[in-house]
Formats: C-alpha cells, sequence, structure tokens
C-alpha cells in the first residue's frame, strides 16, 4: 500500500524535484514561452488592426470608387447630352442649307423659266411679224396688180407722210 499512501520522505522529495522542475521552467521555459505568447498576442492585435484599417480603407475606396463611378456617370450624360445638341445642331443646318439651295434652285428655274418665256415671245412676235408682212405683201401683190391702183396708193402714202 506504499502507492496508495506514500511516505513523508517520499513526499518531501517529490516537493524538492517539484520546485527544481518548477524552477527550472520558470528560468528557461516559462520566459520564452511566455515572450512568445505576447509577442503572438502583439502580433494579432498588429493584425487586427492592420485589418481593421485595411477594411476602413476599403470603405473608404469604395465610396469613392462609388463617387468617381457617379461622376463619371454624369459625365456621361452630359457628353451624350452635348452630343444630341451637336447633332440637333447640325441636322438643323443641313436642312436650312437644303432650304436655301432649293430656295435657289428654285430661283434659278424661274430665271430661266421667264428666259425662255421672252425668248418665246420674241420667236412669236417675229413669227407673227413675218406672218403679217407674207400676209401683207400677198394682199398688196394682189391689190396692186394694175399699175393705177399703184400710183394711188404712194399718192396716199404721200399725203399721209408730214415732211418737215
Amino acid at each position: 500500500m506504499g502507492f496508495v499512501t506514500p511516505d513523508y520522505g517520499t513526499i518531501f522529495w517529490m516537493l524538492i524535484i517539484f520546485g527544481i522542475v518548477l524552477f527550472i521552467l520558470k528560468k528557461f521555459a516559462w520566459g520564452p514561452i511566455l515572450k512568445a505568447l505576447k509577442d503572438r498576442e502583439k502580433s494579432i492585435s498588429d493584425a487586427l488592426n492592420s485589418a481593421e484599417k485595411a477594411r476602413k480603407e476599403v470603405a473608404g475606396l469604395k465610396a469613392s470608387n462609388d463617387q468617381i463611378i457617379a461622376e463619371a456617370r454624369k459625365e456621361k450624360d452630359i457628353i451624350l447630352k452635348e452630343a444630341r445638341d451637336i447633332k440637333d445642331q447640325i441636322i438643323a443646318d443641313a436642312r436650312i442649307k437644303a432650304n436655301a439651295e432649293a430656295q435657289k434652285s428654285i430661283e434659278i428655274a424661274k430665271q430661266q423659266i421667264n428666259a425662255e418665256k421672252a425668248t418665246a415671245i420674241n420667236d412669236i412676235k417675229k413669227q407673227v411679224a413675218e406672218l403679217s408682212v407674207m400676209i401683207a405683201e400677198k394682199v398688196i401683190r394682189k391689190e396692186l396688180e394694175n399699175p393705177k391702183d399703184q400710183e394711188k396708193l404712194v399718192e396716199d402714202l404721200l399725203k399721209d407722210l408730214n415732211l418737215k
């Protein structure tokens, strides 16, 4: 029964060995273990602080990114509006130019029509005059076949003619 109830000598030596082991552990093991634990705690704390700082930085970057995206959208809308305005202006200018060209073409066509009309009227007048002369010539030939009628006509014309 020696193992169940130890002797006082065994207890004494167990306490001395325990004390020596405790002293050796305190001197050589606990210091480095505690130092390693403190270093580990510090590195974990630093890592948590860095992670928190990175999280805040990411949140700031996200807000900045959202702001940049919003500004880019505004700029895109402004550029599209300006492009639409320029397109509308170009279309309006093209319409004005087309209308001006159409008016110019109409005026040129009117002038050409008037010129051709005047030419046609002059041609008609010339043809009427030629026809009138031909008709008058035929009528006069027929009436003046005899010489007495010719003399009478010349005398009548001389009377109508006032010589001054």
